[in-house]
């Protein structure tokens, strides 16, 4: 992870001092580094030998970057990771095009390991990430969103990410194609896991905990699995409220839609989708090789639905 993020850095330099400012801002935040780490996790329980991994995980770390630079100017969020979001900082206009600078440089690096199908499997996700951003635009202030929809979008928007973060591993480390293709189904199942707990922490959480405001899915009108399950399980009087607030973005009711989706079991349910996901993940590498890496592979898709930031 240091060589990785040695390469994060050196990549992120720009003769444009402010597309440096900007692209380190967000980078050296830190954030969780799962999705390079799984790269890296991957490739090593195959096996591989050799530093082409190290590259593919910046790669997906730059993409991700880029993801979170261009969604908080859609969400017109304030702050991610504990401090401001770059374009509250900087503008909308400067994280927008940041963002694209972060998206090129990243096909800049993985055409660079010159390997046809890596390239197409990245292609590939970038594309399908997108789609999931402009469903999820599509969903936004939508109270008649049903499960699959909204899952539909985790699939597209988050897990695909880390499903080819997982793909990746396995792909350059010579894996079966039958393992290969198990290892996308553990990101997939692990992405999903990742993002309900999100949709969970987002009216559980501590604020200092998950770095960024709670209650902000509710102001941006996302209509998120507990949302979606309280406005099929909640007393008429709970549904109404619910289904105006997702419709105006408002959160001044944030209190007694908690106290709803507390007494629903919204977040229950939602925690046992979550620990679903985890399980078809730990599952999926039943296969993979025995050792350090399939066991902290097993771990973080354990910790996927036990923590609280």
């Amino acid at each position: 992870m240091l060589a990785v993020d040695a390469t994060i850095r050196a990549q992120l330099y720009s003769d444009v001092p402010l597309v440096s400012q900007i692209a380190d801002y967000i980078v050296s935040a830190g954030g969780k580094r799962i999705r390079p780490a799984l790269v890296l996790l991957m490739a090593n329980a195959w096996g591989y030998r050799g530093e082409a991994h190290r590259t593919l995980a910046a790669v997906i770390e730059f993409i991700h970057t880029a993801t979170l630079l261009h969604d908080d100017v859609v969400d017109e969020s304030a702050m991610r990771r504990g401090r401001q979001t770059a374009n509250a900082l900087f503008g909308n206009a400067a994280s927008v095009l940041v963002g694209d600078f972060v998206y090129s440089r990243a096909f800049q690096m993985m055409v660079a390991v010159n390997n046809m199908r890596v390239m197409r499997l990245l292609a590939d996700a970038t594309n399908v990430i997108a789609e999931g951003e402009v469903l999820q635009l599509m969903n936004m202030h939508d109270p008649d969103v049903t499960e699959e929809r909204y899952l539909q979008v985790i699939r597209s928007k988050t897990a695909k990410l880390f499903e080819a973060a997982t793909e990746l591993g396995s792909l350059i480390a010579g894996a079966p194609e039958e393992a290969i293709s198990a290892a996308a189904e553990y990101g997939r199942s692990l992405g999903t896991a990742f993002q309900l707990i999100d949709d969970v922490l987002d009216y559980s959480g501590n604020a200092t905990d998950i770095g960024k405001n709670v209650g902000d899915d509710l102001r941006e009108g996302k209509p998120t699995l507990p949302l979606i399950y309280l406005l099929q399980h909640g007393t008429a009087a709970q549904q109404a409220l619910v289904r105006n607030c997702i419709a105006q973005g408002d959160e001044a009711h944030f209190d007694e839609i908690l106290t709803a989706i507390t007494q629903s079991g919204s977040l229950e349910y939602t925690r046992r989708k979550a620990t679903e996901a985890s399980q078809r993940a730990i599952e999926a590498i039943d296969d993979l090789p025995a050792g350090m890496y399939k066991n902290a592979l097993t771990e973080l898709a354990e910790f996927a639905v036990s923590r609280n930031y």
